[in-house]
C-alpha cells in the first residue's frame, strides 16, 4: 500500500481539524470550519482539473473573505492570526503571479506551513470556545 503524499496528509489533518471545530466549536469556529472545508474541496477540484495559479489565488481569496466576515462578526483573537496567515498566502500568490514562476518547493513549503498554521488556529479557537462553554456551564450549575 503506497504512503499518502504530504499534501494528502495535510488535507486529512485539516479535515479532522474542521470536524473537531464543527463538533466542539462555537458558532464562529463552525463558520470558519465551513470556509476551510469549502477551500479544501475547491482546491482539490482545481488540482484535479490542473488549473493555474490565478484560480488557486481566487480560492484563497474567497476563503479569506469568508473568514474576514467571521472575524468581524465574532472578533476572536485567533481569527486575527488566521487573517495574518492569509496575508502571507496572498503575498506568495502575488509573487508567483507577477514573476510568472512555476510552483516549486518554496511555493509548497509556504503554502503547507500557512495551511497548517490556519488549522492550528482553528483548533486553538475551538479549544478555547469549548473550555469557555464548560466554565460557563459549571458556574451556572453552582
Amino acid at each position: 500500500m503506497p504512503l499518502p503524499s504530504l499534501a494528502q496528509t495535510i488535507d486529512l489533518a485539516s479535515a479532522l481539524c474542521c470536524l473537531f471545530a464543527l463538533w466542539k466549536g462555537g458558532v464562529g469556529e463552525r463558520a470558519a470550519a465551513g470556509a476551510v472545508i469549502g477551500n479544501l474541496l475547491i482546491a482539490r477540484l482545481v488540482d484535479h482539473l490542473v488549473l493555474d495559479e490565478p484560480l488557486r489565488a481566487a480560492n484563497d481569496g474567497l476563503t479569506a473573505l469568508a473568514l474576514l466576515a467571521v472575524t468581524v462578526r465574532f472578533a476572536a483573537p485567533w481569527m486575527g492570526v488566521v487573517m495574518l496567515f492569509y496575508a502571507a498566502q496572498f503575498s506568495m500568490h502575488a509573487v508567483y503571479l507577477v514573476l510568472e514562476r512555476k510552483r516549486d518547493y518554496l511555493h509548497a513549503l509556504i503554502n503547507n506551513l500557512d495551511f497548517i498554521g490556519i488549522n492550528l488556529c482553528l483548533v486553538i479557537g475551538t479549544l478555547v470556545a469549548w473550555w469557555a462553554r464548560r466554565v460557563r456551564a459549571r458556574s451556572l450549575a453552582a
